[in-house]
C-alpha cells in the first residue's frame, strides 16, 4: 500500500476541478496541466500547482508520454485521467505503471477489454450477462454486413467497434437503407477513431438506458452503488441523468445490480466503473458497454448514497479496501443531473462559444453546481460544449422535479446561448413529471421543446436588457 501525496490531473474543465476538490479533502497536492486556451480556467487557478503545455490545445491533453514525464519531473506519484481524453486509453495506463506512476483507475487489461465493444460483449456473455443478438467479430465488408443484418432481422444498429459518443453509429430500420448507412458509419468511425471496424446487433425499440455504478478494490471486494437512468438523450448523447430510475421494476433492479456486481467480481475488476444496459418494453435487459472511468453523472450517485466516488478511486488506487459492505450502502431519495452545455437552441443546438457576460447561479437546499462557468469566462471552440452540471436532490420524485424547476428558473447565463431553456421545458413536461420516458423522449418532443425554449430565451434576454438599462440609469444618477 502506497500513500499518494501528489496527483497530476490529465484533464481539464469541471472534472479537473472535481478531482482537485477530492484531493484537497484527502490532503493530497493537486497538479493541473493546461493548454494555452485554458489559461483562465477556474480549475487552473484552484490547483496547488499548474503547468502550461504548449502546442495544439487538444493534443496537449493526449500526449501521454509528455504528461507522464512531467509527473516524474515534478514529483507527482499518481495521475488521475478524469473522463474523456486519455481516461480509457490502456496504453496510457500501462505506461504510467511502467514509469512508476500510480494510475488512478482500472488495470490496463480491463481498459483494453472494455474499450473493444465486441470483446467486452463476449466476456460479459461468458460470465452470464445478457447481451443483444449480433456479430462477435468486426465487419468491414458491406456484402457480409448486409447478410448478417438480414439474419438478425431489422431494425438493427451499426456501432463502431472502437469508439463511443454516438460516432460511427447508425440505426437501420429497412433493408434498402442498410448499405448507405453502413458505409457512412464505417467512414465516420475511421475518421474519429482511426478504425472503421463495426459490429451489428439487434436494435431495441423504445428502450430505457440504465447504468449501474460499480466500485471494486484490489482484494476481490465488489459493491454496487445503485443504478442511474440515462434515457433522456439527444443524438445518442446524454442530456439528463437520474438516480435511481423512477419507474424501474424492483425485480429487474435487483437482478441488474446482482448481475453487474457478479460480473465484475468474476472478471477481477478494480476501481470504479459503470456497466451500461438497454432495458426493453418487456423489462428484459441487455449489456451494451462498460465505462472504465468516472462518469460525468457520478454526482447523482454520490447524492443518494453519500459516498464520494472520486475520493474512493484515489483510495482504491492507494491499495485501500472498500470502506463498507454492500448492505451498509444506504440509498436516500432521488437526484437529477442536468448537463449545462454551451449550445444554441435557435440553431439546432450547435455548440456555441464566446464570453459569458453575466452568470447567475442557482442555490438553496438540495442544489449542487459543478461548473467552470462564471462572468467573463470565454467558452472556447476547441472542446466539448459542456460547461457545468446542475444537480438537484429530493426525498421523493415529485419533490426533486419541483426543486429542478425552481433551480433551473434561477439559472441565468448571458452572452452565449446554452441549453438551460431546453432543460426548463423537460421538467415542465407531463411525461417527465410522471417519470415516463425512454431514449426516444427527446426525439419526439424536441420540436415543441425547442420552440418553447426559444421563447424562454427571449424572455431571459428581455430581463437582462432591463437590468442593463437600470444599471446604466443608476450610473448616470450617481454622476
Amino acid at each position: 500500500m502506497k500513500k499518494i501525496t501528489k496527483v497530476l490531473i490529465a484533464n481539464r474543465g469541471e472534472i479537473a476541478l472535481r478531482v482537485i476538490r477530492a484531493c484537497r479533502e484527502l490532503e493530497i497536492q493537486s497538479v493541473s496541466i493546461y493548454s494555452s486556451v485554458d489559461v483562465a480556467g477556474v480549475w487552473v487557478r484552484k490547483a496547488d500547482e499548474k503547468y502550461l503545455l504548449e502546442g495544439d490545445p487538444i493534443q496537449v491533453y493526449l500526449d501521454y508520454k509528455r504528461i507522464v514525464d512531467l509527473a516524474i519531473e515534478i514529483g507527482a506519484d499518481a495521475i488521475h485521467p478524469g473522463y474523456g481524453f486519455l481516461s480509457e486509453n490502456a496504453d496510457f495506463a500501462e505506461y504510467c505503471v511502467s514509469r512508476g506512476i500510480i494510475f488512478i483507475g482500472p488495470k490496463a487489461e480491463h481498459i483494453a477489454l472494455f474499450g473493444d465493444k465486441m470483446a467486452s460483449k463476449i466476456a460479459m456473455k461468458a460470465v452470464g450477462v445478457p447481451i443483444l443478438e449480433g456479430t462477435e467479430e468486426a465487419i468491414t465488408d458491406t456484402a457480409e454486413a448486409i447478410k448478417v443484418a438480414k439474419e438478425i432481422g431489422f431494425p438493427v444498429i451499426i456501432k463502431a467497434a472502437f469508439g463511443g459518443g454516438g460516432k460511427g453509429m447508425r440505426i437501420v430500420k429497412k433493408e434498402e437503407d442498410f448499405v448507405a448507412m453502413f458505409e457512412a458509419a464505417t467512414k465516420e468511425a475511421e475518421r474519429f477513431f482511426g478504425k472503421g471496424d463495426a459490429f451489428i446487433e439487434k436494435y431495441v425499440l423504445n428502450p430505457r438506458h440504465i447504468e449501474v455504478q460499480i466500485m471494486a478494490d484490489q482484494y476481490g471486494n465488489v459493491m454496487h452503488l445503485g443504478e442511474r437512468d440515462c434515457s433522456i438523450q439527444r443524438r445518442h448523447q446524454k442530456v439528463v441523468e437520474i438516480a435511481p430510475s423512477p419507474r424501474l421494476n424492483d425485480k429487474v433492479r435487483k437482478e441488474l445490480l446482482r448481475t453487474s456486481k457478479k460480473a465484475m467480481f468474476k472478471l477481477g475488476y478494480e476501481s470504479v466503473g459503470t456497466v451500461e444496459y438497454l432495458v426493453d418494453e418487456e423489462d428484459n435487459f441487455y449489456f451494451i458497454e462498460m465505462n472504465t472511468r468516472v462518469q460525468v453523472e457520478h454526482t447523482i450517485t454520490e447524492a443518494i448514497t453519500g459516498i464520494d466516488i472520486v475520493q474512493s478511486m484515489i483510495l482504491i488506487a492507494e491499495g485501500e479496501k472498500l470502506p463498507m459492505m454492500q448492505e451498509e450502502v444506504k440509498f436516500r431519495g432521488y437526484a437529477i443531473e442536468f448537463r449545462i452545455n454551451a449550445e444554441d437552441p435557435k440553431n439546432g443546438f450547435i455548440p456555441s462559444s464566446g464570453r459569458i457576460t453575466s452568470y447567475l447561479s442557482p442555490g438553496g437546499p438540495g442544489v449542487r453546481l459543478d461548473s467552470i462557468g462564471h462572468k467573463d469566462y470565454i467558452v472556447p471552440t476547441n472542446y466539448d460544449s459542456m460547461i457545468g452540471k446542475l444537480i438537484v436532490v429530493g426525498i421523493d420524485w415529485d419533490g426533486v422535479v419541483r426543486k429542478a424547476r425552481r433551480a433551473l428558473g434561477e439559472f441565468l447565463i448571458s452572452g452565449i446561448p446554452t441549453n438551460i431553456p431546453l432543460h426548463r421545458q423537460i421538467v415542465r413536461d407531463e411525461d417527465f413529471k410522471q417519470g415516463i420516458f425512454n431514449t426516444t423522449f427527446l426525439d419526439k418532443k424536441l420540436p415543441t421543446f425547442t420552440l418553447d425554449a426559444i421563447q424562454d430565451i427571449q424572455e431571459d434576454e428581455a430581463f437582462n436588457e432591463s437590468i442593463a438599462a437600470i444599471a446604466v440609469a443608476l450610473k448616470a444618477f450617481k454622476k
